[in-house]
């Protein structure tokens, strides 16, 4: 068991100015626990208490119910994975030496160590000749995977993470959010994951803590309790206008009812493309795949990946409404590209199926017996 408290957590700069006011709240066993706020709420310096790189003022917090404050402060942060915005490598050693720091800390033979290394760089998607580069010779994202190596590379129970994937690019991000899911499935770490998108909040979180200006606690709740029953104003106005259209994020596609969409496979004449169909747009698709959309009418040559329109224009049938009705919104013919879980072509959606599916879906209702007292009221300012 590796759970983490905090209990009635204060800090307090100079003339008096409070970081973090009153905080409580524990992070469960195995679970990805989610600070997010405007910027000044305090969730980094809450984040740096836990691993004592900062210092409570009063209060406590507990890692498995002992008191960090009587750990011995290096010892401690040894034993917790801790990840940051901009990775923070070592320039001067290699990728396998970089993950390989910490075990060799504790202890661990160095062979053993960067055989480790190795290990732990396979399972976030750097093989092979990765471990020998400079950290200087990747990209944002890798050296991003990097340091989520670097903190796994010990198997520490518990991992703080402050806002590691916002340095990179929007598609480099998602993609990493991904990669951090499924090890987070495999693993089952103890996470304090830091951020201000509240997108990347409620795609991560098994559990939200909002917090205001002050560092004091607005709201606890997993992520579609949060967007269904906001406490208050504050909490509502953060979470978005369009918490409505993000809740869709947490209710599962109904079967929709998908049209047989005219295809033609890349390399297509455009002659044979504008026999294919006489609208404006025209789905392309490789080994049953949907690769994307061409206006028949524009082209002169046979069709190349560099003539297609793609982005954001398919959605898995067994993924959320949300993916089904941005799939529609986004698709310059307005018809959603619905695949299966092989990412073959099943069919294609219009947006207003899928409102119309969307309104025959009954949202479940809550049961306040299973709601934890603090998700009801955690507002102290309410």
């Amino acid at each position: 068991m590796t759970m983490i408290r905090f209990e009635q957590v204060v800090k307090t700069y100079g003339g008096g100015e409070k970081a973090v006011d009153d905080l409580s709240f524990e992070a469960p066993t195995g679970k990805i626990t989610v600070l997010v706020g405007p910027s000044g709420c305090g969730k980094t310096t809450s984040l740096r208490m836990i691993n004592r790189m900062i210092e409570p003022t009063s209060g406590h917090i507990f890692i498995d119910d002992q008191d960090v404050q009587t750990a011995n402060a290096a010892k401690l942060r040894r034993g917790i994975g801790y990840v940051i915005q901009h990775a923070g490598l070592f320039p001067n050693k290699r990728v396998v030496d970089n993950v390989a720091t910490v075990p060799i800390l504790l202890g661990t033979p160095k062979q053993q160590a960067r055989q480790r290394a190795r290990e732990v760089l396979e399972l976030v998607g750097l093989p092979g000749d990765f471990a020998d580069r400079w950290p200087s010779q990747l990209s944002g994202g890798q050296q991003q995977r990097v340091g989520v190596a670097r903190a796994l590379a010990a198997d520490p129970p518990v991992m703080l993470m402050d806002e590691p994937f916002s340095a990179v690019d929007p598609v480099v991000r998602e993609q990493l959010q991904d990669e951090f899911l499924r090890l987070q499935r495999d693993l089952g770490k103890t996470i304090v994951f830091v951020t201000h998108d509240i997108d990347e909040a409620l795609k991560l979180g098994d559990q939200i803590v909002v917090m205001r200006v002050g560092g004091k606690l607005a709201q606890l709740a997993d992520p579609a309790y949060l967007l269904a029953h906001p406490i208050d104003d504050f909490v509502a106005g953060f979470v978005g206008r369009d918490r409505g259209y993000r809740a869709l994020t947490f209710t599962e596609t109904p079967q929709l009812p998908l049209a047989a969409e005219p295809t033609v496979p890349l390399g297509t004449t455009p002659e044979q493309a504008r026999a294919a169909t006489r609208d404006e747009w025209l789905l392309v698709v490789q080994d049953e795949r949907p690769a994307g959309w061409v206006q028949p009418g524009q082209i002169a040559a046979p069709i190349e990946p560099a003539m297609l329109h793609r982005g954001g224009t398919v959605a898995r049938a067994s993924g959320p409404l949300r993916s089904a009705l941005d799939a529609a919104l986004s698709s310059p013919s307005r018809r959603g590209v619905i695949v299966g879980d092989d990412g073959r072509l099943l069919g294609t959606v219009r947006a207003h199926q899928v409102l119309q599916a969307i309104e025959a879906t009954e949202r479940p209702p809550v049961d306040e017996a299973d709601i934890a007292p603090e998700r009801a009221d955690l507002s102290a300012d309410r």
